[in-house]
């Protein structure tokens, strides 16, 4: 019974932690007066409809195999789809889009379908205090429920608060599976907060422990980075995550395989030391980002694969990187650390999608309403490919 539960992912594991080489005073940090210069792309702007599509708007848009793969050759100008297509959902109420406009520097974080309650940060120093916006986005299933179990407190201008956390309700989900709409604030927070200028994403289970300058000095300004995101503490390849996510049930099973057969098919080999990064699997739940051109664009085509395929961001990330062909620069950081930086808490209840318990593409035929309707659209549209050939590269199983 035991091995059964590890296998699944529903024991407790003890966290590999290690020193943080952060500076000693957040008061002394001299932050950079002027933004990273500019790569390719200089000018950066979005879909906001599809013109050549009468139906109904969807917030992740309706993507051709083409214009996806015209996303990825860099240009001085580009236009990409980004979410927020016009009346696709996730809306916010105008007095957060007022608040947030004076938000340079972010912490979010975000909480939907009930599934987390609000963790206050530690270790927070009063620089930090004054100089971030807390964001909390949360769906309004969730806000429901925070108001039960927190004391949510309203400012002067009808703000929504839970302690240093200001809420931020998003309306009108976008898509019909919650891991899904928490992919919104996580990977297009520069879309939710365009004039941030920096934001540090941390999922909604952990409690940040190490003050967000300190988090800023240590992985963007002293090696002048503008991402960072940790490895992965047991997988490289995105083939052995994608395994990993089908023994653990994370979502259909063949749409994983399908998945991963368009990205074999589309030359993305299985991690190796030639590789030019330490990983293809980033651990997603912290991503420190100076909000440039680059990491904008990046931001947005790691986005439109989640909308196009699965929701499991983690197997996306390194197709991306991988199409940029060397482009985007960032800092993968050590699991070790990753785990310095927060408490990690249970989730309030187990997730319920029936997606995730899907066997076998004949029982989304049979059962449609187990299928999503407005998101992995891509699993279901033909591909201008031959897939019939492709194999997935054999995947290791690793103890975790």
């Amino acid at each position: 019974m035991f091995g059964l539960l590890d296998t699944m992912g529903l024991l407790p594991k003890p966290m590999h932690r290690c020193p943080i080489p952060l500076a000693n005073d957040p008061e002394a940090i001299v932050i950079p007066k002027h933004s990273t210069p500019k790569t390719l792309p200089q000018k950066l702007s979005y879909i906001l409809e599809d013109e050549s599509f009468n139906g109904d708007p969807l917030f992740g848009g309706r993507q051709t195999w083409e214009e996806r793969d015209e996303s990825f050759k860099l240009n001085t100008t580009m236009r990409v789809h980004c979410g927020f297509m016009k009346h696709g959902g996730a809306e916010m109420e105008a007095m957060d889009v007022k608040y947030v406009k004076k938000c340079k520097f972010v912490v979010a974080s975000g909480i939907f379908d009930g599934y987390d309650t609000p963790h206050q940060p530690s270790n927070i120093s009063t620089r930090s205090k004054k100089l971030f916006c807390f964001l909390m986005v949360v769906d309004e299933i969730s806000f429901t429920n925070i108001t039960k179990t927190d004391a949510v407190t309203e400012d002067s201008d009808g703000g929504k608060w839970v302690g240093i956390w200001r809420l931020i309700v998003l309306h009108e989900p976008p898509y019909d599976e919650p891991r899904r709409n928490g992919k919104v604030p996580k990977i297009l927070t520069h879309r939710l907060f365009p004039q941030a200028q920096y934001s540090i994403w941390i999922d909604g289970k952990m409690e940040l422990i190490v003050d967000p300058l300190l988090i800023l000095e240590r992985y963007l300004w002293r090696g002048r980075n503008t991402f960072a995101i940790s490895q992965h503490k047991h997988h490289r390849s995105i083939y052995e995550e994608a395994d990993a996510n089908k023994r653990r049930k994370r979502y259909a099973r063949p749409l994983i395989d399908l998945h991963m057969k368009i990205y074999v098919y589309e030359g993305m080999e299985a991690w190796s030391p030639k590789k030019r990064t330490p990983s293809d699997v980033p651990e997603g739940a912290i991503i420190i980002r100076e909000h440039t051109p680059m990491t904008n664009l990046f931001s947005c085509l790691w986005f439109n694969e989640v909308n196009l395929f699965t929701p499991r961001d983690q197997l996306s990330f390194g197709y991306v990187v991988y199409r940029l062909k060397g482009a985007f620069k960032f800092f993968m950081f050590l699991n070790c650390e990753y785990n310095s930086l927060f408490i990690l808490h249970r989730h309030t209840r187990e997730h319920s999608s029936k997606v995730e318990w899907v066997k076998n593409v004949t029982e989304l035929e049979k059962n449609s309403k187990m299928k999503e309707s407005k998101g992995g659209l891509g699993l279901w549209t033909p591909y201008p490919g031959d897939l019939a050939s492709v194999e997935i590269p054999p995947a290791p199983h690793i103890k975790e």
